[in-house]
Formats: C-alpha cells, structure tokens, sequence
C-alpha cells in the first residue's frame, strides 16, 4: 500500500500515545487517536543518518553543525518562500518551553496574553504558569469553518490592553490553513496596537492547498515583530529528539532570549536531535509527500463516512495538520462525550473542553497521522455508537 510509509504497532514501546493511555483517559484499553504524534517510522534517511553516526563517533559533547541550520533554512526558503538569516536562529527543546520561556522574558507579570479559541491547550500554560493575564479571542464557527473575528481581536486587544499574541498556524485544533489576507489583516492590527506575535508554526508542512503554508512573518508589515517556532518533530515524527527552531529576527528580543537561555544553562540540543533533522530536511521530502496522501486519504474515508452514515457530525475542513476536528453537538451533549467516546466507542480523542472550556465540549480532536486500518476502527466505532443512540 505504502511505498515509503512504514506503519508501526507501538503498543508496548514506552510511547506516550498507546502507553500513556492509562494516565491520561484512566483506561488502558482505548484506541490511541488523540496526541500529535505518528504510527509511521520516521523516514529512512533518518535512521541511516543516526546508525552512521551512533556507529562511528562517541556520544560526547556536541557542537551545533552548520549543515543543521543550512538544512532548515533551504527547508524554509524552498517549502514556504521565508528568507532567513543564521543569527535569527535560536535553539529550543521544543515549541512549548520555547513559548514558556519567550513569555518570561518578553513580557511582564501581568500583561494581557491573547490567544485564539478553541487552540492547543499548552498555550494557556505558557501564560498563566507566569502570571500573565489569559485573554481569550473565540473563533467564528460557520458550520465547522473558523476564522478570525478581526473586530473582536482588535477591540479585545483595546479593551484587554494585549502585549502579545499567542498564535497557531496551521490552526490546531480546527485544521485552518490561514490565508495570506487573514494573517496580513491580523499582524496589520497587532502593528497597530504594539502586540507581539508568538507563531506556533509546528504543523506548517501539512498544508494541503496548492501554494502551502504562508509563515506568518512573510506577510506582516513589520516582520521583526514577529517570533516564529517550528520543528521537525511533527513533519517526520522526531518527538523525542528535543529540538526546535525559534526564529527572532529582532536583534533586542533576540538577545533577551539568549541571555534567559544562558541563565538556564539551555544552550544546545542532544547531538542526535540534529544528526535526524538535517537528515529529515535533506532527504525527507518524498516520504513526507507520500504521508501527506496517505492522511487526505484517511480524511476522505472519514468524511465519507460520516456524511452517509452520520450527516449530523460536522467535520471542519482539514486545511491543515493532520489533526481533523469534529463536532457530534447534534447528537451528544458536552458533558456526555467522555462517556460516549471512551465508554462507548472506546476511543482516546482529544476533548473539545480541552482547548478552550465548556463551550467547545462537543469537539472532539482526531489524529488521522495513522493507518488507514486504524482510521477505520475509530471512525467505524463513531458511526456504530451513534446509531444505537435513541
């Protein structure tokens, strides 16, 4: 079926998704499309990379090659047109403690932190955790398509006095790939009102329009205000190698950053963690290609099924990520999806009350970065549940 995908049984291996079921739902026995994370092996590209280095050198200290930050910005340039330069370059373990410790330094106890809901539910973390005001901005919802409520944003950052904006391109959890004119309106007003842009562009490779992913600094009229996160992790399944890019082209916030990195001796990442991304960015392409057909043809299968078995489920566009969002609010109440999802269907999705509160209790999120078999099972189980309901 798959030339280059390797799908993968993990039960058993000490991963989070299958083996952290337990911990996380309080059920062991569920059927694991919930965390971003991939039952395909990473590319093999990869694996030779890392078993060429594992077998000739020592596992020692490790300077950062130039090859890794060449490799990133050609990704960059050729993938999504965003110019960069070296120095902008910063190093991070991850997306998330890169927003954790870019709030603690950028901004001041206190300040208003503006995010856009329902979103990734680690971002409320990264303001409340350091005493900054949580202001949330809720999406418009037009039947499963979101957008941007440009004249709330605005006002609320008035009205809230925002400093800075925590932002998802592409959109987690509703799949929106967000237009050049959407992200110009919105930096437009951050320029306007002196917010700055945090961008969490971890899904930026899964666009499935034509022209791809538009980085959100390339369309804002003042680019330097812009902060963009990005990774590897997510486009070939590199969780666990702890690196990722955070890119401050502002000389100022840049040496901010640095400064707080030095003071938590966080200046460099684990030595296999850039052997697999270069490797990733040099010769990934292909089978991330074939990945990006493999999850459309998941969705297909889910939107089939859904719209002759269960017409009332509403499957928001899956514009990007691979993350698809859906909505049973026309047959299950919020405060009865756990039991429907887990009990029923016994399924681990990500909870709609997750990324933003009550109001989004009839969302569920599900992972299609999986086989085709597995998607089945789950989608199935929806379907078959829903029709036993009165």
């Amino acid at each position: 079926m798959y030339k280059l995908l390797k799908p993968l049984e993990r039960r058993g291996t000490s991963c989070s998704k299958w083996d952290g079921l337990a911990e996380r739902f309080g059920d062991a026995d569920l059927h694991a499309m919930w965390v971003a994370d991939m039952d395909f092996k990473e590319p093999q590209c990869v694996t030779d990379a890392l078993l060429r280095h594992i077998s000739s050198t020592a596992l020692g200290y490790y300077l950062t090659p130039d090859s890794y930050y060449d490799a990133f910005m050609d990704w960059e340039s050729s993938r999504h047109g965003y110019q960069l330069q070296r120095e902008w370059i910063c190093f991070a373990p991850g997306v998330v403690p890169a927003l954790h410790w870019l709030v603690e330094c950028l901004t001041r106890p206190g300040d208003g932190i503006m995010v856009l809901t329902p979103v990734y539910y680690p971002f409320f973390g990264a303001v409340k955790d350091h005493g900054r005001r949580l202001v949330e901005c809720d999406l418009i919802n037009d039947g499963g398509r979101f957008t941007i409520d440009f004249e709330r944003v605005e006002s609320t950052i008035k009205q809230q006095d925002v400093k800075a904006l925590i932002f998802c391109s592409p959109h987690n959890p509703v799949g929106r790939a967000w237009t050049r004119q959407e992200l110009g309106t919105l930096t437009e007003i951050c320029k306007r009102h002196g917010v700055l842009i945090l961008s969490d562009e971890i899904h930026g490779d899964f666009v499935y329009r034509a022209e791809g992913h538009h980085p959100t600094a390339t369309c804002a009229p003042d680019p330097e205000r812009v902060i963009t996160l990005c990774s590897a992790s997510k486009t070939f399944n590199l969780a666990g190698m702890k690196n990722a890019f955070v890119i401050i082209p502002d000389r100022e916030m840049r040496e901010k950053y640095q400064g707080y990195l030095a003071c938590i001796c966080e200046g460099s990442g684990c030595s296999l963690g850039y052997i697999a991304y270069t490797a990733a960015y040099r010769g990934g392409g292909e089978w991330l290609e074939e990945l990006k057909g493999a999850i459309m043809e998941n969705y297909a299968y889910l939107l089939d099924a859904f719209r002759r078995e269960a017409p009332g489920v509403v499957v928001s566009p899956l514009e990007g990520t691979y993350l698809c969002c859906l909505d049973l609010g026309a047959y299950i109440k919020g405060e009865q999806m756990q039991e429907f999802l887990q009990k029923k269907c016994r399924l681990a999705l990500d909870y709609g009350e997750w990324f933003g509160g009550e109001r989004f209790a009839t969302l569920a999120r599900m992972n299609l970065a999986t086989s085709l078999d597995n998607v089945r099972i789950g989608v199935d189980a929806i379907v078959r549940e829903l029709k036993k309901l009165p």
